[in-house]
């Protein structure tokens, strides 16, 4: 497993390490047999910057290897998939023999559809047909669809993002996207590279606390400390974690992740993530 450690106060150390991911996945792409993709998971606890470091990734990539043209997204090389899409429903949720808890506990690996995922991924799996010229349209059943979360509708909507053929390299971020208990090992065994973005659970708890109080789940930063730390987590070893938005609710702690993910290729530390940096000034 390669590890990659980034001082602190790196300056912009975030996209320091995004753009030699970026050159590494160019590399590895050029070795890749074009009817291959190379498929990407990176994984993290809440809050270690796993989202902002994987869409610099994707963006950095489709820099370097996008042709100019006036539409820049139809010679995309990398796109990026988020595992919110496969959050249940919350009428699921309602289905559930407790679905109070059901929806306290949303975020919780039992609260997605794992089965969802691994279809998804056995899909890019499979060889794709790149276009043979630019002129050549793209036929729907070339095209692997995914699901997203609508934060307007607080709920997954399914096929709204688009994996065409041109798409050589597709990078899932989520918290369990090789997460080693089923349904979801199957999934992170087929991926290429697993990438796990460490962070220590006080460096979590920094930034996650301001959460609570953005979101108005608490008053200040004492009742917000107090229910990241005890809110469950006693018992239960999940912590009540708000994130941004309040609508994704309670998410898993980073410890049961820590516990029952499938070895990582790589394992990144101490990133410096601007979304948070700029929330504290």
């Amino acid at each position: 497993m390669e590890m990659l450690t980034v001082p602190e106060k790196a300056v912009n150390s975030m996209e320091a390490v995004a753009a030699g991911l970026a050159e590494h996945l160019i590399q590895k792409l050029s070795q890749t047999p074009l009817e291959q993709r190379l498929l990407v998971g990176i994984a993290g606890v809440p809050a270690s910057g796993k989202s902002t470091l994987a869409k610099l990734i994707v963006d950095d990539v489709n820099r370097r290897l996008t042709a100019v043209s006036e539409d820049l997204s139809d010679n995309e090389v990398a796109v990026l998939v988020g595992l919110d899409g496969w959050h249940l429903t919350r009428a699921q949720l309602d289905a559930f023999p407790d679905p109070i808890q059901a929806h306290a506990r949303r975020g919780a690996h039992w609260t997605f559809d794992g089965q969802g995922y691994v279809e998804f991924v056995r899909a890019l799996r499979r060889p794709s047909a790149p276009q043979s010229s630019e002129n050549s349209p793209t036929k729907d059943t070339d095209v692997v669809y995914a699901p997203s979360f609508l934060h307007a509708i607080k709920d997954p909507a399914p096929n709204t993002v688009f994996i065409h053929p041109r798409h050589r390299l597709v990078i899932i971020e989520g918290l369990y996207t090789f997460l080693a208990i089923d349904p979801w090992a199957e999934a992170g065994k087929a991926l290429d590279e697993r990438w796990w973005v460490d962070i220590s659970e006080d460096d979590a708890e920094k930034r996650l606390v301001p959460r609570h109080v953005e979101t108005g789940v608490a008053k200040d930063l004492e009742e917000a400390i107090w229910r990241a730390r005890e809110n469950d987590a006693p018992s239960t070893l999940y912590l009540s974690l708000q994130k941004l938005l309040a609508d994704l609710a309670f998410i898993l702690d980073g410890r049961f992740i820590k516990a029952n993910l499938l070895e990582p290729t790589r394992t990144i530390t101490a990133l410096e993530d601007p979304l948070y940096v700029l929330r504290q000034d």
